[in-house]
């Protein structure tokens, strides 16, 4: 399970949340509303939907974010359950998800739990990293690995292309109203950006490597990373994260 920096994630990771306008824009939440918002994190999406009125309830399976948005947001009801794993006996108007879904692996389990916590004709809203996302970063981290410690491992996250998620959406009772996949360079801060990005999601990739052989990794994959992740391939040069992302509103139009 990744280990989760909730302050790093807040202080240097804060565009995770803060690109997701165009994603509120599309859920277009309605005062009154029931909404689950999977994946909340530290809270601050969540905290958007219940100023806008809906009834919002947040669900993570880090209990570091859990504890750390009942902390900031104590009037909101945030929830420690797995997103491939999880039930409500009332059912939602929608669900939103920002940022997560790659990182649930057991993708059809959780949108058979999405289904079938949506009321019918309730919409899917969700943005989350798509076929080919980090795709320089991973090969460099991975290549780094290799060189280091003679392991192969594989980034672990669930990047699928348009027609694959389609496809497990339509399996499962749902209408896709409208996808997109498509790439959105991501600037990161300081001149530890792609360090910083690396130590806190990167986790996956560093199972069985020695923590005395982390910083020659991460030293390894940012000398590759420097032509094609630095703004001039530089060390001055300011660093950005290749993200691809993939974007989705279904509607649900029977029982899963």
């Amino acid at each position: 399970m990744q280990t989760w920096n909730t302050a790093l994630y807040d202080q240097k990771h804060a565009f995770v949340f803060q690109m997701a306008k165009g994603l509120v824009e599309l859920l277009a939440p309605q005062a009154g509303e029931r909404i689950l918002d999977l994946g909340a994190g530290t809270g601050h999406l969540t905290q958007q939907l219940a100023d806008a009125g809906v009834d919002v309830i947040g669900l993570d399976n880090s209990l570091s974010m859990v504890q750390a948005a009942r902390e900031k947001y104590p009037a909101i009801d945030f929830v420690h359950a797995d997103a491939a794993n999880f039930h409500f006996k009332e059912p939602f108007d929608a669900v939103f998800s920002n940022a997560t879904l790659h990182w649930v692996t057991e993708a059809e389990k959780a949108v058979v739990c999405i289904a079938r916590a949506l009321k019918p004709g309730g919409r899917f809203v969700a943005e989350f990293g798509g076929k080919g996302n980090m795709q320089h970063v991973t090969q460099a981290v991975r290549s780094a690995i290799n060189q280091t410690t003679g392991q192969d491992v594989a980034h672990g996250w669930f990047f699928p292309s348009i027609s694959d998620y389609s496809g497990l959406l339509e399996r499962n009772g749902f209408e896709v109203r409208n996808v997109w996949l498509f790439d959105r360079p991501t600037p990161l801060e300081g001149d530890d950006g792609m360090k910083n990005w690396i130590t806190m999601f990167g986790g996956g990739m560093f199972k069985g490597v020695a923590e005395t052989a982390l910083s020659q990794v991460i030293g390894l994959a940012e000398e590759t990373l420097r032509a094609t992740n630095q703004k001039d391939g530089s060390p001055a040069g300011a660093w950005f994260a290749d993200y691809r992302r993939i974007r989705v509103m279904a509607v649900k139009v029977g029982a899963a």
